[in-house]
């Protein structure tokens, strides 16, 4: 079953100014880590150990209804 992610991801500052609010739709923490880690090209890879923290932290909400998996907003800085 599909699960939708709200990950809180910030990396403060001096370590980096860049984060925001990913919402994933994934059927696990690695799906969901891999679609945001793809759709950042890379760009922030040495703060993905943060990441990965911040996604086990992540607010999960079940799905009624078995969609794609994929991006569905983030709000990034």
């Amino acid at each position: 079953m599909k699960k939708l992610y709200v990950v809180d991801h910030f990396v403060p500052f001096p370590s980096s100014e860049y984060g925001g609010m990913w919402n994933v739709i994934a059927e696990n923490d690695d799906e969901c880590f891999d679609l945001i880690s793809k759709s950042d090209d890379g760009w922030n890879e040495p703060h993905y150990t943060k990441l990965r923290e911040n996604i086990n932290k992540s607010q999960v909400f079940l799905l009624g209804e078995d969609v794609e998996s994929h991006v569905v907003e983030a709000f990034l800085t």
